[in-house]
């Protein structure tokens, strides 16, 4: 699916408190919508994860788990994502089984209308320090992607390719049809849009000492992610985002939009970039194959991702929760 003009949305870091735009508040009346025609339960939100979580090895939806989401969503189940994808990316793989809520992209970065591509909140980094930070990582040797918000449209800007990573990416996004990739000369084009995240992609000790340098300059501005492709391995991935580009706050965010006041919140998650979701949600539930780290801060130890166990977890909850209602 094609990402669609967008209305105005929210951006995070503006210097002072903004009204709701009138797309943003057509977007979640039309969520809130569809969730309460359903009899959803408004006490409780699901969030997952995808990567390595709700998805299987190869980033698909089994038929499984397709078929009991399917279902579940149908009753009013109040299930959202929350990945370091794009939405164009969750459109292709969630097609189809019916996910209501706006999801969480670029690890906080977006809210969006999954249907439509629409966003309803954008935390950009500032443009002055976009500047910065796409000087930095030149200066390092190395050409980030540059994943923005025009106005309009999203973008994913690309230079020329310097490794094999970056070639993966490339031809992923090329298979995938996605409309934001643009070739460019210079991707400091990108620095005239609204700047949600820098990529930069090579082996694992060049983007260490990256990662340093950035946090020792700007940490304070600025959240990184520096985790292996788990689809090309060898290959890792340093990301900068806006500091409160973060699944925790995007999810709060959330809950406010859709009036779940006091909601509690089950998170499904597996690595590095779900740690502030988990301190956020009232019951953390980590797959088997997550990180120790993120275990620990778990509440439950749920089987692997490729058992389907997110799915299993949300039936037996969700029915179970049901009957306790009557």
């Amino acid at each position: 699916m094609l990402n669609t003009p967008n209305p105005t949305p929210v951006l995070c870091h503006a210097s002072k408190k903004q009204e709701k735009s009138t797309g943003e508040a057509s977007l979640i009346a039309a969520a809130r919508g569809r969730i309460f025609a359903s009899t959803v339960m408004t006490e409780i939100l699901y969030v997952s994860d995808l990567d390595g979580t709700l998805l299987q090895e190869g980033a698909i939806v089994s038929p499984t788990s397709r078929r009991i989401l399917s279902s579940l969503l149908a009753e009013g189940l109040p299930l959202t994502v929350a990945s370091a994808r794009s939405v164009v990316s969750m459109q292709q793989m969630l097609a189809g089984i019916g996910l209501k809520l706006p999801v969480i992209e670029f690890n906080g970065a977006f809210l969006s209308d999954l249907d439509t591509g629409k966003h309803t909140w954008i935390c950009a980094l500032e443009p002055q320090l976009s500047v910065e930070i796409l000087a930095a990582i030149r200066a390092c040797g190395h050409t980030p992607f540059v994943s923005t918000f025009d106005g309009e449209r999203d973008r994913l800007y690309c230079g020329a390719s310097q490794n094999p990573g970056m070639d993966w990416y490339i031809h992923d996004r090329q298979q995938s049809c996605d409309d934001r990739l643009t070739p460019v000369t210079d991707v400091g084009q990108g620095l005239a849009d609204q700047i949600v995240c820098f990529t930069v992609i090579d082996r694992e000790a060049p983007l260490r000492s990256l990662e340093t340098q950035l946090k020792g300059g700007w940490g304070s501005q600025i959240k990184l992610h520096n985790q292996e492709n788990r689809y090309f391995p060898g290959w890792f991935w340093l990301t900068v985002h806006h500091l409160h580009a973060t699944k925790d706050r995007a999810v709060s965010r959330l809950l406010s939009q859709l009036d779940f006041v006091g909601a509690e919140v089950v998170a499904f998650g597996d690595e590095e970039n779900d740690m502030g979701l988990f301190d956020l949600a009232d019951r953390p539930v980590a797959v088997a194959n997550a990180i120790p780290a993120l275990k620990e801060r778990a509440t439950e130890v749920i089987g692997p991702n490729t058992q389907d166990s997110v799915a299993l977890y949300l039936q037996a909850d969700w029915r179970a929760r049901c009957e306790r209602r009557g």
